[in-house]
């Protein structure tokens, strides 16, 4: 910044100095010149003061102070990478939004209080990662209702996607709103996607944006980080969420919730029996008819 200011005021100065040897009778022409020459800089000058505010702005916002606790996220075990400033910044601002103050409501965790305990053990039946039990709560927080594309249910289950996994979707009867077996859908649909993709936060991804359009996107862009893609905005956010949503729900109070306590794994009698015996807990203590493939 000094050196430029250094070479503003030689320019300056030569110019004044030649001005003084020009015949007398020129001065308003001169004089004209001159004005025209210091408003020039003096543009200059304002352009490239508002372009180092600008990018210190920028800066400022990417880098905010670095929390430790932030290494410790991660989605079905799979580590977030919040040394990368652009992922950090991102994960900040999702965490922010899900604060208590932000909210105003204990209705998610009354909800997870209620609805965890039927889906873990089925979660557990599948393989399929506990921290999965949190996607409802971004799809749809579990309320009722069907949206204007037509997804319904906790899981937001499509009815072709629905019937493609073995639920019943028609005039009579809409199982998307029966918890336990739209659970064990999900549970089927999210199996087959890590068939594809052997990586759950791109499972989580694909679930979201679709199994094919995110295969599509990774050929496009010849990698698998869901981390660098470049998505639409409702999915390069959605793993994103998951992970605020998890953080929430666990450590409430860090975020300014009270601690609402939630049943362990819906008793450990059923987890075991989910474990170890999935086909006879999915038929006779949830499903009564839903057998695991």
């Amino acid at each position: 910044m000094r050196r430029t200011m250094n070479k503003r005021s030689v320019l300056l100065s030569n110019f004044f100095s030649s001005l003084n040897k020009v015949n007398m009778t020129k001065k308003p022409l001169i004089a004209c010149l001159a004005m025209l020459v210091l408003l020039v800089l003096a543009k200059l000058f304002f352009y490239n003061n508002t372009n180092n505010a600008v990018g210190a702005n920028t800066s400022a916002q990417i880098q905010e102070p670095y929390d430790p606790y932030l290494s410790t996220l991660n989605f079905a075990s799979e580590v977030v990478p919040v040394a990368d400033a652009h992922v950090s910044f991102r994960v900040q601002k999702i965490l922010k939004s899900y604060r208590y103050r932000r909210l105003r409501s204990h209705r998610l965790h009354n909800q997870a209080k209620n609805m965890f305990p039927i889906m873990e053990p089925i979660l557990v039946a599948y393989g399929i990662p506990q921290d999965f039990k949190y996607m409802p709560l971004v799809e749809s927080g579990f309320k009722s209702g069907t949206s204007h594309k037509g997804a319904s249910g906790a899981w937001q289950f499509m009815p072709q996607t629905a019937r493609s996994f073995g639920l019943k979707v028609n005039s009579a009867i809409d199982e998307r709103q029966q918890l336990a077996k739209s659970t064990v859908a999900a549970c089927k649909y999210l199996r087959s996607l890590y068939k594809e993709f052997n990586n759950w936060t791109l499972v989580a991804a694909a679930y979201n944006i679709g199994e094919n359009k995110l295969k599509r996107i990774i050929r496009q862009q010849d990698h698998a980080n869901y981390f660098r893609l470049k998505l639409n905005p409702e999915t390069a956010s959605y793993v994103y969420k998951l992970v605020a949503m998890k953080e929430i729900i666990e450590n409430p109070t860090r975020y300014g919730y009270r601690r609402i306590e939630t049943p362990k794994q819906s008793s450990t009698i059923f987890t075991q029996e989910a474990r170890y015996y999935p086909e006879n807990f999915l038929r006779g203590v949830v499903l009564k008819h839903a057998l695991v493939d």
